[in-house]
């Protein structure tokens, strides 16, 4: 076959026009696709700061407990490489290198581990000196049951697994409502003053804790317009005259009752005392990945104290 055999085809705009649409979806469908490369992970912290990660976090340095037990409730306890003084859940985190805590966290020691993230609370002192060394710090804080349901997915996202924070908090709210279920009939409606601080201050309303007592039907003694934990005078307490108290199991009930009016306390009288050990009252003041385990603990413990008399 010779040139002169060949015929042009008929201009179709049809044709031309779809196959144009076909060329630009393409362009497009890889523009997008490197666009999506480049971008890799963009998250905003509490502090407004928008940290973008190439790539999930592979080696995190956590400097508060809660955070560190996040991490590993979301199956990525094998990428944390540092930890702060006081984290000690789940217990393969006590191998890891400590590195300070929030207000004296050890910059150089944090660097040396090459740290891709740095977990911490928006007023850390380091998060200022590991940034202008090129670190990248992620500052997350949980005030309440709705920051922590937003923590939780912000450290899914980090770690490359979006969706996860939120199917971790499904778990959790259904922990909550069958701790609900399970409070005796006669505490419902009760009033908790929970003890913190080694008795300087008190879980009101608008703190986390005070979240959890009221999903499990409780009430507060401490009203949340004085702030999440506010310092208590013994004087507040007596009028209050809570129907139990909760406490570390570090104060004792015989001190207690020596406080200015505490002996003609009901609580007192009729020993309606919750005392937790250490590592208990630990996860009850952690705002993190075992708030169910906190509601298990506080129903657990009212069982054991009985129906409350009149």
């Amino acid at each position: 076959m010779n040139s002169s055999t060949l015929q042009p085809l008929p201009f179709s705009p049809s044709i031309a026009a779809r196959q144009v649409a076909k060329a630009a979806a393409f362009v497009a469908l890889g523009l997008g696709a490197a666009a999506s490369h480049g971008a890799g992970i963009r998250l905003e912290d509490d502090r407004g700061t928008t940290v973008e990660l190439q790539a999930p976090a592979k080696r995190i340095v956590s400097l508060m407990p809660s955070l560190t037990e996040t991490v590993c409730a979301l199956d990525a306890c094998d990428r944390l490489v540092g930890i702060d003084r006081h984290a000690n859940w789940p217990a393969s985190v006590k191998g890891l290198p400590q590195v300070g805590g929030i207000d004296d966290a050890n910059v150089e020691r944090i660097l040396a581990l090459k740290p891709d993230l740095v977990l911490l609370r928006p007023r850390s002192r380091a998060a200022e000196p590991l940034e202008r060394l090129g670190l990248k710090v992620l500052a997350l804080d949980a005030k309440t049951h709705a920051d922590m349901r937003r923590v939780m997915e912000t450290v899914a996202r980090a770690t490359g697994r979006p969706g996860a924070g939120e199917a971790y908090w499904r778990k959790l709210d259904a922990g909550l409502d069958a701790a609900r279920a399970r409070v005796p009939a006669g505490w419902q409606g009760r009033r908790v003053y929970f003890e913190v601080h080694g008795g300087m201050a008190a879980a009101s309303e608008s703190s986390f804790i005070g979240e959890t007592l009221a999903r499990l039907d409780l009430g507060n003694a401490v009203p949340g317009t004085l702030g999440p934990f506010p310092k208590m005078s013994p004087e507040f307490v007596v009028r209050a005259n809570p129907d139990v108290l909760m406490v570390s199991a570090l104060g004792e009930i015989s001190a207690m009752a020596s406080r200015p009016g505490w002996s003609a306390m009901s609580a007192i009288q009729r020993g309606r005392v919750c005392s937790f050990a250490s590592a208990r009252f630990d996860l009850m003041m952690r705002p993190g990945p075992r708030l169910d385990e906190a509601a298990d603990a506080i129903v657990g413990c009212l069982a054991s104290l009985g129906e409350p008399r009149p």
